[in-house]
Order: structure tokens, then C-alpha cells, then sequence
């Protein structure tokens, strides 16, 4: 009897180490999914493009960017911290004293 229930519990733990393989288990639809949208992802061949910046400084409040470039970032003079871009252009800085601003100007090629 003994032999008996050891071989049975020996068994049960053999079903339970051998994976599932049921066709319809909800690991092999995820598997099914992830795969058809990978597939149908569209691999980019066209060249990196490259980010290219310069700062432009100029005196008083306003400070702008050459043609076919936009602002990505403004700096004022004594110490305001107070700006805003205008026109996706020009830096603005709102303080009353400004003696110069700065524009930091970007282009993709």
C-alpha cells in the first residue's frame, strides 16, 4: 500500500513538471499576437537624422534664431529666469532689466 501511494504521488508530480501544450493556452495567443505585430512593424531604412544647435546671444530682450531653425531654449541676463518663445523663433525675456538674452537654436538635417 505504501509503494502503492508513493508511486501515485510520484506520478501527480511528473504531470505536474511537464508543461502544457494545449494548443488554445493563453501563453501560445499571447506568442500568436506579439509575433503577427512584430511582423507587421515597418523597419525605417531611411539615414539617422542629426540634431545640429547653436546659441545666438544678442543685447536687450529679444533673441532670435536663423532661418529654418526654432527655439528650443532661452537664457536671460541678471539672473531672470522669466521667458517665453515667441513665433517658435525668438526668446522674450519678461523681466523689467535685461541687458542680454541668449537663444538656443536647433535644426534637424
Amino acid at each position: 500500500m505504501k509503494s502503492t501511494s508513493c508511486i501515485f504521488l510520484l506520478l501527480i508530480l511528473v504531470q505536474l513538471m511537464i508543461p502544457e501544450t494545449a494548443p488554445c493556452s493563453l501563453d501560445s495567443i499571447v506568442d500568436t499576437k506579439i509575433k503577427e505585430v512584430l511582423n507587421g512593424l515597418e523597419i525605417s531604412t531611411s539615414p539617422a537624422k542629426k540634431m545640429t544647435c547653436v546659441s545666438i546671444t544678442s543685447s536687450g530682450r529679444l533673441s532670435s534664431c536663423p532661418a529654418g531653425m526654432v527655439v528650443t531654449g532661452c537664457a536671460c541676463g541678471y539672473g531672470c529666469g522669466s521667458w517665453d518663445i515667441r513665433g517658435e523663433t525668438t526668446c522674450h525675456c519678461q523681466c523689467s532689466t535685461i541687458d542680454w538674452t541668449t537663444a538656443r537654436c536647433c535644426h534637424l538635417t
